[in-house]
């Protein structure tokens, strides 16, 4: 089975993109350089801010509704337990 991952793209403001991928660091460098996806590249979400690793595609997809659903404030305190800096994380992936 192969695993999965759920992350959350920002910028400053923040506009808030929330994705799931099976190779993270590939997405998130395309996410950067403006590859594949139209929302991420008008809002200049390039900052890598909160990611699960999660034990399948299928679980990770699951997961992305989840936190699709949740309201802003939600989002934000999820990151922020995460990553309470909001630091782009791309680096430590």
């Amino acid at each position: 089975m192969k695993s999965g991952y759920v992350y959350i793209m920002a910028n400053e403001r923040p506009t808030l993109y929330t994705g799931v991928t099976a190779n993270l660091k590939k997405r998130i460098w395309e996410h950067k350089n403006n590859i594949g996806s139209a929302f991420t590249k008008k809002y200049n979400l390039h900052k890598l801010v909160y990611f699960e690793v999660i034990d399948s595609i299928e679980f990770a997809i699951i997961r992305e509704k989840q936190i699709k659903d949740m309201n802003r404030g939600d989002k934000l305190k999820l990151i922020k337990q995460f990553n309470p800096d909001f630091k782009d994380l791309f680096n430590n992936i």
